[in-house]
């Protein structure tokens, strides 16, 4: 990139920052569209949409047997851990998985053609990318709605707290709600029960909507009463004072 002009350079790294594309992609792309970020973006993601058919499932066959149970056809907890620890939830939203720590083979072929990815070098090569996403608005809705689902027990309707709670410090972690800390621990102090997908999908409109000193709270409004108690909390606490957020 030494070669390139100062905007040509500022335009690469830009594009990179904003796609979790690497440099050569970049250049491609920029190149493609005479430089313009615009027409860059649009080629970018056209050649995602059709990166399923680069992949070589003889590859996804080895990376599937890296990560697999020895003893069943489902890549379970100790395989997932070494797959990817710290973006779990993410390439599990990719991966359509129904259940926390297993895999089945269909989607984690599925998931990982979608994203274009045969071996650990492209794993590597996309890991900017997955990152990226839990900063998109609307991905981030896509990926903690899908979190519920994906987190709670076989069978059960309502999500362990313990695990909401993670969940909760993983996603805003990205997200960066600063009430989060104070809401688990008032969950911990108050409630100590499961948590429903009710509350779980209302909690992110909280976040999104009101404002952390809580001046903009509508007692009035239609929220549940768990979220309510969590306001009256803050307020007996200290945690808000003068429509202050301390």
């Amino acid at each position: 990139m030494h070669k390139l002009g100062r905007g040509h350079r500022d335009k690469v790294q830009q594009f990179m920052t904003i796609t979790g594309a690497s440099e050569k992609l970049a250049l491609q792309a920029l190149k493609a569209s005479d430089w313009h970020l615009e027409g860059a973006f649009d080629f970018f993601y056209g050649q995602q949409s059709h990166i399923k058919s680069y992949t070589n499932t003889t590859h996804l066959e080895e990376l599937y047997k890296r990560y697999k149970d020895p003893y069943t056809d489902m890549i379970l907890a100790d395989g997932i851990t070494l797959l990817c620890n710290d973006l779990q939830l993410v390439v599990s939203w990719h991966m359509k998985a129904s259940t926390m720590c297993e895999y089945s083979k269909e989607e984690f072929f599925t998931g990982l053609q979608a994203l274009g990815i045969d071996s650990l070098e492209k794993f590597r090569e996309r890991i900017p990318f997955m990152r990226s996403e839990l900063k998109d608005e609307q991905k981030f809705r896509e990926i903690y709605n899908f979190a519920f689902g994906w987190a709670k027990e076989k069978g059960q309707k309502s999500l362990a707290l313990d695990t909401a709670i993670g969940m909760w410090q993983l996603l805003f972690a990205e997200k960066q709600w600063p009430l989060v800390d104070h809401w688990c621990q008032f969950l911990q102090a108050r409630h100590n029960k499961a948590i429903s997908r009710d509350t779980w999908s209302q909690l992110l409109e909280f976040a999104r909507t009101v404002d952390p000193a809580l001046l903009n709270y509508d007692a009035e409004g239609a929220w549940p009463y768990l979220i309510d108690e969590f306001v009256e909390y803050l307020n007996e606490n200290g945690i808000i004072q003068n429509g202050q957020f301390k």
